[in-house]
């Protein structure tokens, strides 16, 4: 085949964004020809995202998706607008639209719950007609996930419904309690939830991996919270671990977390399971 005709291929791998940014030999020798990053799967935390530029000198294209739309939701554009902390615009052909509990579209700016319509969505679960119908509903896709839309039309993933923390009546996402700790150089993982508390309903339990030789303690962590949240999404109690439970994909799992909690205190007499 002539030369002209051939076309040059760059290699295309998949990394774990965060655990990468602390590997030694991937921040000696940062990818020198890296044209774009992905991400998606998880939300990605402003803070790994903003090391991952530093290092790299590329910034991460999020987007959105799941497997009952196969998977593709949205994304940033990679050429024209990308904007940080946003899954971007709706993939063509794709419908979206944000409502509240009562199934009313919410105006830009407002969270609600995101709503998919569009060729790639699932006809439904293999023999499950029940489960089916719990989420998709007169044609419309219930992710469960919280977002925001702002003027331009660009989606930004709060978090997911159901680990949305009441705290005396006030609504906490896990995610922005977990992108205020995971600004802290010390911090290498963290994760948040929501656990019972009989003066406010729920409080806030953020359980953190440190870094290797942090000397990082809960107040530490509790006084950095302070400065970027307020007061009620400040996490009650702080526990330190030395890794956290996670998917085969490696997606922190919040439920289990919780499970642990919940039978810990059922063992002790505390609270029921």
């Amino acid at each position: 085949m002539p030369r002209a005709g051939l076309a040059r291929c760059e290699q295309f791998s998949w990394l774990r964004v965060g655990a990468n940014q602390d590997e030694e030999w991937f921040v000696a020798f940062p990818p020198r020809h890296l044209k774009v990053a992905v991400a998606g799967g998880v939300a990605l935390q402003h803070a790994v995202a903003e090391r991952w530029r530093k290092l790299t000198g590329t910034v991460i294209a999020e987007g959105y998706g799941l497997t009952e739309s196969s998977p593709i939701v949205a994304f940033n554009p990679l050429v024209g607008l990308q904007k940080p902390d946003s899954i971007g615009i709706p993939a063509p052909g794709t419908a979206v639209r944000l409502v509240d509990d009562r199934g009313r579209c919410v105006p830009p700016g407002e969270p609600g719950e995101l709503l998919v319509q569009g060729p790639q969505v699932m006809r439904g679960y293999w023999n499950r007609p029940d489960e089916t119908a719990l989420v998709v509903r007169d044609g419309w896709l219930h992710t469960g996930d919280i977002a925001v839309m702002d003027d331009d039309g660009y989606f930004r993933i709060v978090d997911r419904k159901k680990d949305l923390i009441l705290v005396s009546g006030f609504n906490v996402y896990p995610n922005e309690v977990e992108d205020a700790i995971a600004q802290l150089d010390e911090v290498l993982e963290v994760a948040v939830i929501g656990v019972p508390d009989e003066r406010s309903g729920e409080a806030v339990r953020a359980y953190v991996v440190p870094a290797a030789g942090a000397g990082l303690t809960e107040e530490a962590v509790r006084a950095h919270c302070r400065t970027l949240l307020t007061d009620y999404k400040i996490p009650k109690r702080v526990e330190f671990r030395t890794e956290l439970p996670k998917s085969p994909i490696g997606k922190i799992l919040r439920k289990e977390l919780r499970k642990e909690w919940l039978a810990q205190r059922a063992q002790a007499g505390e609270c029921p399971p």
